[in-house]
């Protein structure tokens, strides 16, 4: 079980780098909140989800914070009508990030697609044709 190469080149970097999404970093209190510019639930997820998935194979701040909580405000306010259309684009990043083998970025991509099941009706059901792309590294 070794770990791969995990360049730092994610769609995620790329446009926060460019300034290309609507989000910022919102240092109150103890704990840093993403500051979303647009309302979530008026987001292209089409667009948006698969690069905030792209960045969870991220290990340096602030891009591993963003694509982390991105992805769980994306969830929690998309539902299976946004979500479900997506799953197919999602495959490939989520495939990307596991094939790390690094032990944080596999602990927080097993988490989320947990939340990615949890967070809608037949989203757990349209993950199952994805299975062969996705499960091989966990058999190791």
């Amino acid at each position: 079980f070794k770990i791969r190469p995990n360049p730092p080149n994610t769609e995620l970097r790329r446009f926060y780098e460019r300034g290309d999404l609507p989000i910022s970093i919102d240092h109150r209190g103890v704990k840093n909140k993403i500051q979303w510019k647009v309302e979530v639930t008026k987001l292209d997820y089409h667009h948006y989800l698969p690069i905030f998935f792209d960045g969870l194979r991220e290990n340096e701040e602030p891009y591993r914070f963003l694509a982390e909580q991105g992805v769980y405000d994306m969830l929690e306010h998309g539902g299976s009508a946004k979500i479900l259309p997506v799953i197919p684009q999602l495959i490939i990043p989520l495939k990307t990030a596991l094939n790390t083998r690094d032990a944080k970025v596999l602990v927080r991509v097993l988490k989320i697609i947990q939340t990615l099941v949890d967070s809608g009706e037949l989203i757990g059901e349209a993950l199952v044709p994805y299975y062969r792309q996705i499960l091989p590294v966990l058999n190791i």
